[in-house]
């Protein structure tokens, strides 16, 4: 097969067999075939028990999308490769580059932990990742940890954990480089080198990204100004395989965004903020990502790995110059300019060690310090509103897994984090699964606490921080039934999660207590309650395998039920951003070797854009369709085709979505003789 056509033998997916498998129907050649022994690997999981483990004993909601799949697909961002994934809610306030954040199972985008090769990458000063300058390239896979994980993960991982993997070097050196142009006078184009040579394996990739001709705020809506895109990236993973099975790795990944936006203008009559073109208004953020990882048993049965990791980041925003304002059509002078510059850095160590107990139990236990650095400058005075402002924790955590006969799995943990600013937290995780071998059947189940610590502006900030709070906590629980479709034909799940949030920090109008000067009467406090229930359903098929003019048809259905409440403000009001159905279609199609084309369809219902139920968002139905050919062993070209349908939505209210748009391009590589 072709390096396009071709799908890795070592797959990374959910729990469950993957998109590809044994041909319908068989020929005495491929029956004599199946009669050897298989030399494919088990999928495995790494998030769920910081351990790899196989798919089938895994007792946790994971998904794992690989590189694989987002380059088939043509998918530029981590963030559309998650609109795509099963309980998520993925927002964007605009077209590329503005910001985007990911909740998982009704929780807030601060309550998902998102770690880049083991680096916490969440801000923290606000607490979120933002996706926005994220691009797909050069990353092996994405694990999505759904549920509470604060017992193996810390802070911020109450709703889940996003675990992203830069690809390793594997087999021959090859070299690969791609162009593509489309919509929006979008260019984009890279290079990467990969492979392996001895001990040493190197991958590395750099890639640029302009488009221009979006509007961040929806142009339906009058706005005229057209908004910029600017995106340069870069990453690298080197790793050296050591005597007696030990494994040193380094890895490093460049982000660097420039993007221009719109926002809002004070309406004196209504006393409304009304969307708004504002002139002159941007950012430039620039992010670092290192990270390092020694692993090395110590005995067969005594294995320890040390992660050393640090992310930064430099935002700096200008709030812009002028402003039209799109309901009354006044345009004048900014109501309240802007320009500032925020610099956060995020450290962490962890020392890992994994005990094999005999055959059925293993082990975990490890410490893990974790610091947050930030820092806030009013660029118009001149002045620090947040000067080194630090968050630190020592935590220590312990894990058993049990596996009984290749039938009977379960974990059980118990996790203590110490924080200089508010004391401690304590968290716990169960889980159990049961895999019936001769039908494919597997029951799973868990029940777990979260907590997330104050971020910095929640503790500091002036007029607003609150030093006197407390993390947030929450409850969990999930159980699903898996089936495994006889002859390896795909998957079916079907699950249910429960989760409860309290103490959940918010803004509130209190003047007996935020007496801080600016404050206006409102600051931080630990007033929230909310919770979150649901289903969700997972199907995976494969349709058809070598027949005439069809090589391969496999079909990927996600449906999500959640429904959630915002105790606080009542038991009939929904959480922000929250649609109570999602579903998501992915149809691939090859009729012949070398030729791909993949149809995707997602239903994302209405929601609400504030607490309160305010601002109304109508359900959206998007389809996209790309599709790639090999033109020979060393190129291909390929076309994608997004919003096929011209549907009109928005993703926030007021905020630009694409209109039907095309961009098409080529790939080439080539394998260096070395």
């Amino acid at each position: 097969m072709s390096r396009f056509g071709a799908r890795r033998v070592v797959r990374l997916c959910v729990l469950l067999p993957c998109v590809v498998g044994v041909p319908y129907p068989a020929s005495a050649q491929e029956v004599a075939m199946a009669d050897q022994p298989e030399l494919e690997a088990p999928d495995i999981v790494v998030s769920a028990t910081k351990t790899p483990t196989p798919a089938k004993q895994v007792t946790s909601a994971v998904e794992v999308i690989t590189g694989e799949e987002m380059q088939q697909r043509k998918i530029k961002t981590v963030a559309d490769a998650l609109r795509w994934a099963q309980g998520l809610s993925v927002n964007q306030s605009g077209g590329p580059g503005t910001a985007v954040d990911v909740r998982m199972r009704g929780g807030t985008p601060e309550q998902t932990l998102v770690l880049i090769d083991g680096a916490i990458v969440n801000s923290a000063t606000i607490g979120s990742y933002d996706f926005a300058n994220l691009t797909s390239d050069n990353i092996e896979r994405i694990e999505v940890l759904r549920g509470s994980q604060s017992m193996l993960w810390g802070s911020d991982a109450m709703g889940g954990v996003i675990n992203i993997t830069t690809k390793r070097g594997r087999d021959t050196p090859n070299i690969s480089a791609f162009t593509e142009y489309g919509s929006f006078n979008t260019i984009r184009g890279g290079a990467s080198l990969s492979g392996k040579k001895g001990p040493i394996d190197f991958s590395g990739s750099i890639t640029r990204w302009d488009t221009a001709g979006f509007s961040a705020i929806n142009y339906r809506r009058g706005a005229a100004e057209r908004d910029g895109y600017h995106n340069w990236q870069g990453s690298v993973r080197l790793g050296a395989d050591l005597p007696k099975e030990g494994r040193l790795e380094f890895s490093f990944r460049w982000l660097n965004g420039i993007v221009s936006y719109d926002g809002f203008a004070f309406n004196p009559v209504t006393f409304a903020s009304d969307p708004a073109d504002v002139f002159g208004a941007g950012s430039k953020d620039r992010q670092y990502v290192f990270a390092g990882n020694y692993a090395q048993p110590i005995t067969d049965w005594w294995s320890q790995k040390l992660t050393l990791s640090r992310a930064t980041d430099s935002l700096l925003s200008d709030g812009g110059t002028f402003e039209r304002d799109l309901v009354t059509g006044v345009t004048g002078p900014i109501g309240f300019p802007f320009r500032s510059q925020i610099e956060t850095t995020s450290n962490r160590i962890e020392w890992q060690h994994n005990v094999q107990v005999g055959k059925p139990l293993l082990l975990t236990a490890g410490y893990q310090f974790r610091e947050q650095i930030g820092n806030n400058t009013d660029l118009l005075t001149q002045t620090a509103t947040l000067s080194n402002k630090t968050l630190s924790s020592n935590a220590g955590f312990g894990e058993a897994q049990l596996n009984l006969w290749d039938r009977v799995f379960g974990t059980a943990g118990v996790r203590y984090d110490a924080y200089n600013v508010f004391g401690s937290a304590t968290t716990y995780r169960v889980t159990g699964g049961y895999l019936v071998k001769e039908t494919g059947t597997k029951l799973r189940g868990s029940y777990a606490t979260g907590f997330r610590a104050p971020t910095i502006n929640q503790l500091f900030f002036p007029g607003f921080g609150n030093p006197n709070l407390q993390p947030e906590k929450s409850q969990a629980l999930d159980a699903a039934i898996e089936q495994t479709l006889p002859h390896d034909r795909g998957s079916i799940s079907v699950g249910y999660f429960w989760t409860r949030y309290r103490n959940l920090i918010l803004s509130v109008f209190d003047p007996a207590v935020c007496t801080a000067p600016n404050s206006f009467g409102f600051c931080a406090q630990n007033a929230g309650l909310a919770s979150a229930q649901g289903v969700e359903v997972n199907t995976k098929l494969k349709l058809y395998r070598d027949g005439r003019w069809v090589k391969s048809l496999d079909v990927q259905i996600h449906y999500t039920y959640a429904a959630t409440r915002d105790l606080t403000n009542g038991p009939d009001t929904r959480l922000p951003k929250w649609p109570l159905h999602q579903v998501t279609t992915i149809i691939s199609y090859q009729p012949i070797e070398g030729l791909r084309a993949n149809l995707e369809g997602r239903y994302f219902g209405q929601r609400f854009n504030n607490v309160g139920n305010e601002g109304s968002i109508p359900s959206l139905f998007v389809w996209n369709l790309s599709a790639s050919y090999d033109v020979t062993k060393q190129v291909q070209a390929y076309v994608r085709l997004d919003n096929m349908f011209n549907e009109k939505y928005e993703e926030v209210l007021f905020f630009g979505t694409p209109i039907r748009s095309i961009f098409g391009g080529v790939r080439i590589n080539y394998d260096l003789p070395l």
